[in-house]
């Protein structure tokens, strides 16, 4: 079934007889107890190693019966030492005349943007500044310092409290571990329902165009959703990350035993109630964190999604790499503001492009990444910071409008 015949091939001195295999036989081992995929034309079955996968059990599915290459790629950089974990998981390989790519993907697409990969390796693009990150982390402490500074030469007022409020809303941070096990998620498959987290909205918002219009149809409302670019002012920026993200980071940290992260986490608690205890008591100071988290929660919302909500959102389409993301992301102009404000994440389409980069290099790769797309005819996405808050809006409009459609009249 789908075998093309057998090759030996030597390794260690021993000789492995190869399989082969077609795609219509790879792309039937897609299910949650039956997983394949290709790398570099090698099919692997990792049913039992996505258990343990350090990346999470999710990340390495959303590519089951899929070449995943490229994937394979962004989120290793050390693939020598990855691929001795590969060999036992080897089965076979793809027969002499299939196509490196499934699905009809264009070879020379795929192969002119891994060209474009080994450019910014020998370019060392993913070396990181270690100057550029202590300088950051230095910029945090200083603001840390400033915040406490201001209360204690202006005092508690609302309105010292507000400015030490905003200052400590740019200065803080997550668990790496849970960022990183989220994220990858998002990135290995954007914008896609069932497969990227940040897309999951729980039924409180409708995305895209064929969500709402499916949810319409099926006359789900758990919301009025035809009015969630209104509501969404009022439960999506104000409570993400003093509601779901801090609960969930905390469960996360100590069912996945993440002792360092969690480390991390108390010496910051620890630091901060010997800060602000003595200004506004311990309960005071409970509710301080919080006012704080409220704040920085607008920015992470409107930072993070300004590249994604406005952009395609869909069920799985198997695209290559390069275009999956950049049907799914878009970047801001660059300025030095932006650049600060935004965490480099302006560059969002080289952030998705390479994972591993370091973000100090992305304007480095980003005019490369635009000469590529111009080549292919592809969409490079680049707004005004102000126009890509206000298309979040007139998204989240226009989906709710076609919900409202779909549930009247479908």
């Amino acid at each position: 079934m789908g075998k093309g015949g057998e090759k030996g091939e030597e390794e260690g001195g021993c000789e492995k007889m190869l399989t082969h295999y077609t795609w219509e036989e790879i792309q039937k081992h897609n299910s949650k107890t039956d997983k394949w995929l290709v790398i570099d034309r090698k099919v692997y079955n990792v049913t039992n190693w996505a258990l343990k996968h350090p990346g999470g059990i999710r990340v390495i599915s959303h590519f089951a019966g899929e070449d995943a290459t490229d994937a394979f790629q962004a989120f290793h950089p050390d693939l020598t030492f990855v691929r001795k974990f590969m060999k036992p998981l080897l089965i076979g390989e793809l027969a002499p005349g299939e196509p490196s790519q499934d699905r009809q993907k264009k070879s020379e697409l795929v192969e002119d943007f891994r060209a474009l990969r080994k450019t910014a390796e020998d370019m060392k693009l993913f070396k990181t500044d270690m100057v550029f990150f202590s300088l950051y982390l230095a910029h945090l402490f200083v603001l840390e310092f400033l915040a406490w500074l201001t209360l204690s030469y202006f005092g508690t007022g609302w309105i010292p409290t507000l400015l030490t409020a905003l200052i400590l809303a740019t200065s803080q941070g997550a668990s790496g571990n849970w960022w990183n096990h989220r994220h990858f998620q998002h990135h290995a498959k954007p914008n896609i329902f069932n497969k990227d987290p940040d897309v999951n909205m729980l039924k409180v918002f409708v995305l895209g165009d064929t969500q709402p219009v499916e949810f319409g149809k099926r006359k789900i409302k758990f919301l009025p959703y035809n009015y969630q670019h209104e509501y969404f002012f009022l439960i999506g920026p104000p409570l993400l990350i003093p509601v779901y993200f801090y609960i969930q980071i905390m469960m996360t940290m100590i069912t996945r035993r993440d002792w360092v992260d969690l480390a991390w986490a108390t010496t910051y608690y620890i630091r901060y109630f010997n800060t602000y205890v003595p200004f506004y008591g311990f309960f005071g100071s409970i509710l301080f964190v919080i006012f704080v988290r409220f704040i920085e929660s607008h920015w992470f919302v409107w930072v993070t999604q300004m590249n994604h909500i406005p952009m395609t959102i869909d069920d799985e389409k198997h695209k290559d790499w390069l275009t999956m993301q950049l049907d799914s992301t878009c970047n801001i102009e660059q300025s030095s503001f932006n650049d600060w404000f935004s965490g480099h994440l302006n560059f969002q389409i080289e952030h998705h492009l390479f994972p591993t980069m370091p973000r100090h290099n992305y304007y480095k790769i980003a005019p490369l990444v635009k000469s590529l797309c111009n080549k292919h005819g592809l969409n490079y996405q680049v707004k005004p910071l102000l126009q890509a808050f206000k298309d979040i809006i007139g998204s989240l409009k226009k989906s709710g409008d076609l919900w409202l459609d779909a549930y009247l009249n479908k």
